[in-house]
């Protein structure tokens, strides 16, 4: 599935992708065969790009967890779980890798009820463990389940279970009517009354319970020898809901946004609601995926975008296999398909018009991480083509140009993500870019009041000129109505500057708060009161008094004691509670002030204020810290003054980059 050339080179899934199946489940106890067709996407599994996780847990009506036979429940299984819970999906468990050394399913099993908090039981015995695995006991049909034949594709099913495992899955099935019964009631009452449950039983009440969200099937198996794979297929087909049992709800635009949701009938032959999941640039033109909740998408019919309104007709439809794809003529509800050459963003819902029904979109975390960005050499027309594709791609993924330090900004979910984009775009667009940390906006201020008295005088060839400003410059708070922090005030009598010279002053203070003299960078809470002044009937002018007041104000600045002020961010990092004393070390060595923790649970949330400038490689140092399992999310607070010692690097380096002659 993993069809991207960077996929293959790190060995990890980047873009979902989908593809699609026709599977003969069979029902091992009646002995029957029934077909049934299977949407299936296949995943990434890394922190990293959670929204591609998203997308498709919204779309998808089940779910199967991968989890490995050794390593047990991982931090992204945590997150993971926490995704299918937001949307509801039931799941199946599935232990992979079987066969390596140290495999443990009971511990695991374990694992799933402890950490991810839902009832869950095996339905499956291993025959044979690590490199001797090759089949299992089915525990509902009681029969034992070999894999032969080459990669293991001949399912041979025999009524008699191995002597060596029969103790083993005696319990286990004991076990699995246990957990059960406490979480449906049916199988309960047959339990209370001593009965003993029939295989149908307890298929049925894994199915009920499934559904319900209430538990999970842990099935067993190893994907690279393909063993137990067959069952588990059955598995989806039985105990899954299938896209007429899950509920769909929709609103409908018509009513008002209190109203409760309309629910959708996957009926083929109901008016078409459909909804635009994942975008992608293929070879020709923008491909949507979609999924089809009710009605029938037929080959160039007219759709409609619910939040645009406009109309649109469908050119191509086609069938996903990864990155190939099948042309097809219709497609049902419950489907996933993609079209061709349709203008819309991530999460548009389409209908034929005649309904008014609009699905609610996905949940889109806040990136944590940013970098500067410029292309090697010249910029091309490929380097904003590539950006704005990514943007439209993966809403995880954000770019913007910072208007102060004028960089392209990139931000994203964590430094991997930022760095395949990166790679992307030097593969794809054959665009090389150098990242960097971001540059952070300080500011500056004044912190004492101080006087000027400036004459400004140019007496050359033609109209000279002449302007005198007498004042003084203090430091200002933020005036809580109008949220400014910079003032001009002029208290001149008896018209000593003309009134139509006081704007030129207010205009040239403006001008002198553009860039300081310590660091170059903007000026804030600050007010100037204008005292008095003197003109020349002939040679005062607006640029006259202008310049004098940017003189005079670059004249005392120093006077006035000017600081460097940095941001400061509010961080809120949530994480088991075992990892408190790392997380709480890593923000104390990063300067930062803890202002409140609380612990609930097994997990703590603590509240601190870090300076914007030492947060830069944060999300990587606490995946790091909390075995991946922290979180943290950061928003603007205000600026304070910087170290000393800090201001004075920053001084030096401005200062460097002067011309000579203004040094």
């Amino acid at each position: 599935m993993d069809s991207m050339e960077l996929e293959r080179e790190k060995g990890i899934t980047i873009q979902s992708a989908a593809t699609f199946c026709d599977w003969e489940a069979t029902d091992y106890n009646k002995g029957t065969k029934e077909k049934y067709a299977i949407n299936i996407i296949d995943t990434p599994g890394h922190v990293d790009f959670t929204i591609e996780v998203e997308r498709a847990l919204r779309v998808l009506d089940g779910a199967i967890l991968v989890l490995c036979a050794v390593a047990g429940v991982q931090s992204q299984t945590t997150t993971v779980d926490r995704q299918m819970r937001r949307y509801n999906v039931p799941r199946i468990s599935f232990i992979n890798k079987m066969d390596r050394p140290g495999a443990n399913p009971w511990r695991i099993v374990n694992q799933i009820r402890t950490k991810l908090r839902i009832p869950a039981a095996a339905v499956q015995v291993p025959i044979g463990v690590e490199d001797e695995f090759k089949g299992v006991v089915d525990l509902v049909s009681w029969k034992s389940i070999y894999n032969q034949g080459v990669k293991g594709n001949e399912v041979v099913v025999s009524e008699e279970i191995p002597e060596s495992v029969m103790a083993l899955a005696k319990e286990k099935r004991a076990e699995l009517i246990e957990q059960l019964a406490e979480v449906d009631e049916q199988l309960g009452e047959i339990v209370l009354m001593d009965e003993t449950p029939s295989n149908d039983d307890i298929a049925s009440a894994i199915r009920r319970a499934t559904v319900a969200l209430k538990f999970s099937p842990v099935f067993l198996g190893s994907a690279i020898k393909n063993t137990g794979v067959q069952p588990l297929l059955d598995g989806v087909c039985q105990y899954l809901p299938n896209p007429a049992e899950s509920e769909v709800l929709a609103h409908d635009t018509n009513l008002p946004t209190s109203a409760p949701p309309v629910p959708l009938s996957p009926a083929a032959d109901a008016p078409l609601v459909g909804l635009a999941f994942k975008l992608e640039e293929g070879r020709f033109g923008q491909l949507t995926y979609m999924r089809v909740y009710q009605g029938t998408l037929k080959k160039s019919m007219q759709i409609f975008n619910a939040r645009t309104g406009k109309k649109v007709k469908v050119p191509r439809l086609v069938r996903m296999h990864s990155n190939e794809m099948e042309d097809i003529e219709l497609i049902g509800p419950g489907e996933i398909c993609a079209m061709f050459g349709v203008e819309c963003s991530s999460g548009d819902t389409f209908t034929d018009g005649s309904t008014s029904f609009s699905m609610t979109s996905m949940f889109v975390p806040e990136p944590v991480i940013s970098l500067s960005l410029k292309p090697k050499g010249l910029e091309t027309p490929n380097f904003s083509r590539a950006l704005n594709r990514f943007q439209k791609e993966d809403p995880t993924f954000k770019v913007h140009v910072d208007h102060e330090s004028k960089e392209t900004i990139i931000s994203g979910m964590g430094e991997l993500h930022l760095e395949i984009y990166v790679e992307r775009m030097r593969r794809e667009y054959n665009t090389d870019c150098i990242t960097g940390k971001p540059r952070v906006a300080f500011r500056e201020t004044v912190t004492q009041r101080a006087d000027f008295n400036y004459t400004h005088k140019k007496q050359t060839g033609g109209a000279g000129q002449y302007a005198k400003v007498i004042g003084y410059i203090e430091p200002m708070e933020v005036d809580p109505e109008t949220g400014k922090d910079v003032a001009f005030e002029s208290v001149v009598m008896g018209g000593n500057i003309p009134t139509n010279f006081i704007p030129a002053v207010e205009k040239g203070f403006y001008e002198a708060l553009e860039k300081g003299s310590l660091s170059g960078n903007p000026i804030t809470g600050c007010r100037l009161v204008l005292q008095d002044g003197a003109f020349h009937a002939v040679d005062s002018s607006e640029l006259a008094f202008r310049l004098a007041t940017i003189g005079a104000f670059r004249e005392i600045y120093r006077a006035a004691k000017p600081v460097i002020l940095e941001p400061i961010m509010n961080v809120e990092v949530v994480a088991p509670v075992e990892f408190q004393s790392q997380v709480i070390g890593g923000l104390n060595t990063r300067r930062g002030t803890i202002v409140d923790s609380e612990v609930r649970d097994d997990e703590f949330t603590a509240i601190a204020e870090v300076a914007l400038n030492d947060m830069f490689g944060y999300s990587n140092q606490l995946r790091g810290s909390t075995q991946g399992k922290g979180e943290f999310s950061m928003e603007y607070k205000h600026h304070m003054p910087v170290l000393p010692n800090v201001q004075k690097d920053l001084e030096e380096e401005y200062r460097k980059t002067l011309p000579v002659a203004k040094k």
